[in-house]
């Protein structure tokens, strides 16, 4: 006598594949909040942003009616021993950025929670996806109270309120921030996945964040001079190098960040690049530009810091959905 097997259906995908995602997406951003290296980072990025902003606020008082744009230059303005405060942004929204991601998901293995929580009706895509998420929110976060603060010193030490137009560029200047971070926090995402080790991970994102702002610039302009030499010195050779040296800079993110800046918290500025006098007939230098101009001027670097945010996020994607998970 035979027995009869009945055929088990295959489980099928029920659901968004986002479910679960704000869920995630919150859990996180509270640990990210309420963490002892969270703090540690906020309390450095304050007292950097209140030096900063005092020491540039003694010279900015003088010129009080006589500058349209005064609060542009809390972020700009520097005095010695400090710098500007868009000079320590350089350097610390890479390092906040990577302290909220190199552990994202290698931290999931080695806790061994990663099976348990995709036994949950939460998938892979909602998984990552809350975890940048909240990256992203938590960094933003950051960034939108340390740009009040400034703003609230600057009421409170200048005593004029800003003008629509510098609320607008500040609000630029922010968002090119966010951006700046969120680079850094998908490449960071980006190494959790392909290692398993925190500590590797961290170096990995630490390495290439030094890369970029320390040996990028002397290899642009060695690869330049191999690509570009100047044999004879004619105005031509200078030009061409010059631009060819500029575009292999522009492969940074340091280097699509700070021209990004500079446009939107400096009215004056006219141009990126190389500019001949010829060039400049007829324009009046010193004079403002309207917003839409600088903004035109930034538009490929502030665009491709966003594309490159998105670019990152999506290899992270890939590389994740390709893991081999066992409980």
């Amino acid at each position: 006598m035979t027995a009869t097997v009945k055929s088990q259906p295959v489980r099928q995908r029920e659901g968004s594949p986002w479910t679960g995602m704000w869920a995630v997406m919150f859990k996180e951003m509270a640990d990210h909040l309420t963490s002892a290296r969270m703090r540690i980072l906020e309390i450095l990025i304050l007292l950097t942003a209140v030096a900063t902003v005092y020491a540039a606020m003694q010279d900015i008082r003088s010129s009080i009616g006589s500058d349209p744009f005064l609060f542009l230059k809390l972020f700009t303005l520097s005095r010695d021993p400090l710098p500007a405060f868009v000079g320590f942004l350089v350097f610390l929204v890479p390092l906040v950025a990577i302290a909220l991601a190199f552990d994202a998901i290698n931290g999931e293995f080695h806790r061994r929670t990663m099976s348990r929580v995709l036994a949950q009706p939460i998938y892979r895509d909602a998984l990552l996806m809350g975890k940048f998420l909240a990256g992203f929110l938590t960094l933003a976060l950051v960034l939108t109270t340390i740009w009040l603060l400034i703003i609230g010193l600057g009421l409170i030490g200048l005593g004029v309120p800003p003008s629509g137009a510098e609320v607008a560029r500040m609000l630029g200047f922010l968002l090119a921030t966010i951006f700046y971070g969120g680079f850094w926090l998908a490449l960071a995402m980006v190494f959790s996945i392909v290692s398993r080790q925190s500590a590797t991970a961290a170096l990995a994102s630490i390495a290439t964040w030094l890369f970029f702002t320390v040996f990028w610039p002397m290899l642009a302009g060695l690869a330049t001079q191999m690509l570009r030499p100047i044999r004879l010195g004619l105005p031509q050779e200078i030009i061409a190098q010059t631009q060819l040296q500029m575009t292999l800079s522009r492969f940074s993110p340091n280097t699509l960040y700070s021209e990004t800046i500079l446009a939107f918290l400096n009215p004056t500025l006219r141009s990126l690049g190389f500019v001949l006098p010829i060039q400049l007939e007829g324009a009046v230098l010193g004079t403002p530009l309207p917003l839409a101009q600088s903004l035109l001027l930034i538009w490929p670097q502030f665009t491709g810091l966003i594309a490159a945010t998105i670019l990152l996020f999506a290899a992270g994607y890939v590389l994740f959905q390709r893991q081999e998970i066992r409980a």
